[in-house]
């Protein structure tokens, strides 16, 4: 369990410093060049889910937080019960990256409109502001940064003509839930095939490394 651990101690590092960065550094809307138009760091913030999608207005930003804390309290029993059956670090690796990512925009959601005051397109937010905060526990919105707008369609091209090849904002903690899933699809169909059974699993495990 140690180095899941580290792992999502790692991300969940790497995403609030660059959230709390962008939070008390730039504006809504705001956004800094980092290599040419293709990569830009660009301040948005959203209410709801991964990639700047919404979902609903405040009822469902606390159902939404109540299914995140599920959902990763669901991910470190599965974590914990894999390390116990000695599962090989690979498939822990992609549950750890999207457990911490999960984590990550469950604290945006749950604390950061109790310490930062309010980001406006003119307004630089402050952390713990003397008025308190702009919104209530679990009322907080998700900071999003990270933009690659890598090119635009052709006007002539029917339907995407003129639009952004990939539009999303978002941010670390998105990125490591994409990178997690993509992960254990990819390099882990073994263990995903095999999940309801772990017995299978590590018997496969051991046979490999007999034979190695």
């Amino acid at each position: 369990m140690k180095k899941p651990l580290i792992v999502i101690f790692i991300v969940l590092l790497i995403d609030q410093i660059s959230k709390f960065w962008v939070k008390l550094s730039m504006t809504i809307g705001e956004s800094i060049p980092v290599f040419g138009d293709w990569f830009q760091i660009y301040f948005i913030e959203n209410n709801g889910m991964a990639f700047g999608w919404e979902f609903g207005a405040e009822f469902g930003k606390i159902a939404l937080g109540v299914f995140r804390i599920i959902a990763v309290a669901l991910f470190f029993y599965l974590l914990y019960y894999l390390s116990k059956k000695k599962i090989k670090f690979g498939p822990l690796f992609g549950i750890s990256l999207i457990t911490a990512g999960a984590l990550g925009n469950i604290i945006d959601g749950m604390f950061y409109g109790m310490i930062f005051g309010e980001s406006t397109f003119t307004q630089v937010a402050t952390l713990f502001p003397d008025g308190g905060g702009y919104a209530g526990f679990m009322q907080g919105k998700v900071v999003d940064m990270l933009y690659f707008p890598l090119f635009t369609f052709p006007e002539w091209m029917p339907l995407v003509g003129g639009q952004i090849f990939f539009s999303p904002i978002f941010n670390i903690a998105d990125s490591a839930i994409t990178i997690g899933f993509l992960y254990l699809l990819i390099f882990q169909w073994d263990f995903l095939k095999n999940i309801d059974n772990i017995d299978i699993l590590t018997n496969i495990e051991k046979t490999e490394d007999n034979n190695s």
